[in-house]
């Protein structure tokens, strides 16, 4: 029960965020008159027939600025920094602090496929 509610609600975010375009059409779409009459920049301005059209610009482009700054912040997320690993030598006249860079975490395949496989237990 509790993994089909988180799922679908995973769903649901993953839609908004890809589909954000949309929803500010829909939204404009379903909320026009209002728009128009009330927070159009050039309402006072018909003979330029705006009809809130400068309002949806405005809107998409802050959506837009919205998934640029959700790409940098995926792409900040996935850099990888080395790990730092301190090594401190304690001498009564002076303290020697080491830095090490490993960019990478030690990784070692099995020596033998037993290792991985095992077969199964009856």
């Amino acid at each position: 029960m509790f993994r089909s509610i988180l799922a679908h609600i995973l769903i649901f975010t993953t839609l908004t965020a890809n589909f954000s375009q949309v929803f500010v059409r829909a939204g404009f779409e379903l909320n026009e008159n209002y728009i128009v009459s009330k927070l159009c920049i050039n309402r006072d301005k018909p003979q330029m027939h705006c009809n809130g059209k400068c309002y949806l610009m405005r809107k998409l482009k802050q959506a837009e600025q919205k998934e640029k700054n959700r790409a940098n912040e995926n792409q900040r997320s996935l850099y990888q920094a080395g790990i730092v690993v301190e090594k401190l030598t304690f001498n009564p006249y002076m303290i020697h602090i080491e830095r090490e860079y490993k960019p990478e975490l030690p990784f070692r395949l099995p020596a033998y496929a037993a290792e991985i496989f095992q077969p199964p237990r009856v």
